[in-house]
């Protein structure tokens, strides 16, 4: 790592996308904070502003271009001297973005990361550094998972390095156990960027999640392209299992929460281990995609209605209570409106306390992209708005049907429904089957508490996925 520089200069990173991204970000602070940089929370406030893009989805790449404006619009009349795009869209893109978006000083792939802040010092000084050249980064590494971790070392994998430095205070925080993706959905582009899949070792995992715990994080938030793929290359499927009790026991750490399982993947004994271990969360993150079979199979997914349904059953036989969360795609190639009245039936039947909802839309280089059968834009936008209405009245109903409940709150937020002494404290949080920032939260009235603290509450009313609850 280059050594710090004498004159320090201010850097701001912004942040798009996934708790994935949070944890690239909070890697890069950490780079550029060991190169002499100091870390400002405001791009007005920062000599260079950093933004971490995300090049996932058509809205995503959107809300991308109008931050990397947003910011260079900064150089105009405030501190901010250069923009620099990395992360997702900056990886997939490279000198394609750089060409299209001149506003953007410099567009930096993944594997300037360890050279960070070399390169900002570059570009600060009025030098170059050249855009990244894309490629697919599959071909980085072997095809066989078994032989993958000895190459992995010399490829850039965001989020698996030291150090890192936290870029908020919240007692929750996603750590990173796994990179890329071997699966070939068709209607997805992220293993291209983001490359084939590596597990983290666990003991690198468990030394970051120490650290995590020293810096006051009470929830872990266990983050990857597909959890139920850890291990694999490792020569074991099962260390998940092992190591969530060792994750649960360390001192600090109450809760464990483990993010995007493949239900074509799921063990009967990860879901043992998940329910075994009273720290973990029961929280399962499903990622179904759509219910119809021969339109999954279309989209290179595995299962279907009854299968997806048994899942679920296996779930909440374990964990009656549990909180059973999924994203669903409409739209893809070849649906029929009989697909989308089975998608509807599925998620009718199988109760989930949040589902997203997003209409297809073609990403570049993928199967999808070429497949015939493609459906009227205003076809999806119907189809996206019949099933986004039908999601809302269903978690709405799941929602009302946890009143009564015993749930416990981890707090976030506290507010006060005045400004005067006497005014009622309440608090804002999550409750178990509730993960972060999309899944909706609990506030328990009349009760005053700090961030970070766990309160026990029952449940009293709610406010479509949200809940209300009094402490006990």
């Amino acid at each position: 790592m280059p050594a710090p520089e004498t004159t320090s200069r201010s850097v701001a990173v912004v942040t798009l996308g996934c708790t994935r991204n949070d944890v690239d970000s909070e890697e890069l602070a950490g780079r550029l904070a060991a190169g002499g940089w100091t870390l400002v929370e405001d791009a007005a406030d920062a000599d260079v502003a950093v933004v971490n893009t995300c090049g996932f989805v058509e809205q995503a790449k959107k809300d991308s271009i109008d931050s990397l404006l947003e910011a260079s619009s900064l150089k105009e009349h405030g501190r901010t001297q250069k923009v620099v795009a990395v992360g997702c869209l900056a990886e997939r893109y490279g000198q394609t973005l750089a060409d299209e978006l001149p506003e953007a000083d410099a567009v930096l792939g993944f594997d300037s990361y360890a050279d960070m802040s070399t390169h900002l010092r570059t570009i600060l000084d009025g030098g170059s550094v050249p855009s990244h050249v894309p490629s697919d980064r599959r071909r980085l590494l072997p095809l066989s998972p078994a032989v993958r971790q000895d190459a992995a070392a010399g490829v850039a994998l965001p989020g698996h390095a030291a150090p890192r430095t936290r870029l908020g205070t919240g007692p929750w925080a996603p750590l990173k156990i796994a990179s890329g993706c071997d699966r070939r959905c068709a209607f997805c582009a992220i293993p291209m960027f983001r490359g084939s899949f590596v597990s983290r070792r666990p003991t690198d995992v468990l030394d970051e999640a120490r650290w995590l715990a020293g810096q006051g994080v009470r929830e872990l938030f266990l983050v990857s392209e597909n959890s139920t793929s850890y291990g694999k290359d490792l020569g074991d499927l099962a260390l998940l299992d092992a190591m969530l009790p060792e994750l649960a026991g360390i001192d600090g750490i109450e809760r464990v929460r483990v993010s995007y399982l493949q239900p074509a993947e799921v063990r009967p004994g990860l879901l043992d281990a998940m329910v075994a271990v009273p720290e973990v969360m029961p929280w399962f993150d499903l990622s179904f995609q759509h219910a119809a079979a021969p339109l999954l199979r279309r989209m290179r997914r595995f299962g279907g209605t009854e299968s997806f349904l048994g899942l679920v059953d296996d779930v909440r036989r374990r964990s009656p209570l549990a909180g059973i969360r999924s994203n669903v795609i409409v739209g893809f190639p070849g649906e029929t409106e009989d697909d989308v009245d089975e998608l509807a039936e599925f998620l009718t039947a199988a109760r989930l306390d949040v589902v997203g909802v997003f209409g297809y839309s073609d990403e570049d280089g993928t199967e999808g992209e070429t497949l015939a059968g493609k459906v009227d834009a205003d076809a999806i936008a119907e189809r996206v708005a019949r099933i986004t209405d039908l999601v809302e009245e269903l978690t709405a109903q799941r929602a009302e049907d946890r009143i009564g409940e015993t749930v416990r709150v981890l707090v976030e937020e506290v507010e006060r429904d005045g400004v005067d002494a006497s005014s009622r404290a309440s608090v804002v949080g999550r409750s178990e089957h509730q993960g972060p920032d999309v899944d909706g939260t609990t506030r328990v009235v009349g009760v005053a508490a700090a961030v970070g603290e766990t309160i026990v509450a029952t449940v009293v009313g709610t406010e479509g996925i949200d809940l209300v609850a009094e402490a006990t």
